[in-house]
């Protein structure tokens, strides 16, 4: 049974408003200021509220700019009812994020076909999310096994040498095979995080709280973490003079776990399919959308068809298997700027250069 919250000070149109959605089969609440309609929201979560706009202590729009500013509240369709239709007031209650507004007074037919539609469009919604998650699910099912093969099948033959010959192998071969298991089991797990972290954004673009969650991160100084993550993969890579940094700051809107991220996957490229000796610049530069992330390396670069493949991220496979193991992490970093609010380009010449431009929003505060 659908619960609905009626927030109206009036008390004669509240009650016949409760009275005639009860008949209709809902179950109802009803609150008698805005004030009151925030908490009853809260604590019951309905699955839509009908508020009225002028009311004591909290007028509708307040109502609504607080509950949208709340994860578990944010969602809820929201229908505003007012004897003051004008331009401006539907305007005002669209710009907030309101879905429908009612000039008082309207016929209970206008009224349960608005309320229909509400839940028709949220139904919609809901279905869609859920095609796309089981798409991303077949597509897991599918690539994941193939691609947990190789490095498999490269520590079950190095430790297969070692059973098979352990009496004759000496200590430097067993250190060899035992660098070698390590550092497939590390492209292993590295590969299974990846599968998962995607599957895991996919999820979250679908689900208001989750991306709200996500959302509420920052980091204050970008600068610092970058450096700090682009020095370590430079010294990885023996190419600590390759790195070449020049860095600006601003409080940026993502946490500092998911801008190591993205930093990471997109450093981590630029000197993966780039030759030592090369050059590998990273900088940032503030401007009035947010910061911009510059990363561009003078490697092999990628194609137009590459490029393309890995634009199509929501093709899980695609994404994967066109860039033979980078393709994934630049479909990550993509998806979590953008999840972000951001942007995220790519420019490449075949053999000459890549560049990766990253926007990212600016944090308030």
């Amino acid at each position: 049974m659908k619960k609905i919250l009626v927030v109206e000070d009036e008390q004669s149109i509240r009650e016949s408003l409760l009275e005639l959605l009860e008949v209709e089969g809902f179950s109802v609440l009803g609150a008698a200021n805005g004030s009151l309609g925030v908490q009853m929201a809260q604590q019951h979560l309905p699955d839509l509220i009908l508020c009225d706009v002028t009311m004591p202590q909290l007028d509708g729009y307040q109502v609504l700019t607080s509950l949208r500013q709340h994860t578990e509240t944010a969602a809820i369709p929201f229908i505003f009812l007012t004897a003051r239709g004008t331009k401006e007031n539907f305007r005002q209650g669209m710009e907030l994020g309101a879905d429908d507004f009612l000039t008082k007074p309207c016929t209970a037919d206008e009224l349960l076909v608005a309320i229909a539609s509400r839940f028709d469009k949220k139904a919609a919604v809901e279905k869609q999310s859920q095609k796309q998650l089981d798409g991303l699910r077949n597509s897991i099912a599918f690539s994941l096994p193939h691609e947990l093969r190789t490095p498999l099948n490269g520590i079950l033959g190095l430790t297969e040498v070692l059973i098979d010959d352990y009496q004759e192998i000496d200590r430097q071969e067993v250190l060899e095979l035992a660098q070698g298991i390590h550092s497939a089991a590390e492209r292993l797990s590295r590969l299974i995080q990846n599968f998962l972290l995607y599957a895991e954004l996919e999820i979250t673009a679908h689900d208001h709280e989750r991306l709200s969650v996500l959302r509420s991160g920052e980091t204050r100084l970008p600068n610092i973490l970058i450096t700090n993550v682009a020095t370590a993969i430079a010294k990885q890579e023996g190419r600590e003079t390759d790195l070449h940094l020049d860095l600006q700051t601003l409080k940026i809107q993502i946490s500092d776990l998911k801008l190591k991220k993205v930093v990471e996957e997109l450093v981590g490229n630029a000197f993966k399919f780039s030759a030592t000796g090369t050059p590998v610049h990273v900088a940032t530069i503030v401007t009035k959308e947010g910061l911009t992330l510059t990363v561009g390396d003078r490697g092999r670069g990628m194609t137009v068809d590459q490029l393309a493949s890995l634009g199509a991220y929501m093709q899980f496979e695609r994404a994967f298997y066109e860039q033979q193991g980078s393709g994934l992490g630049v479909a990550i970093a993509k998806r979590l700027v953008e999840l972000h609010g951001g942007t995220l380009a790519i420019d490449s010449i075949p053999g000459q250069k890549t560049t990766v431009q990253v926007m990212l929003p600016g944090s308030e505060g």
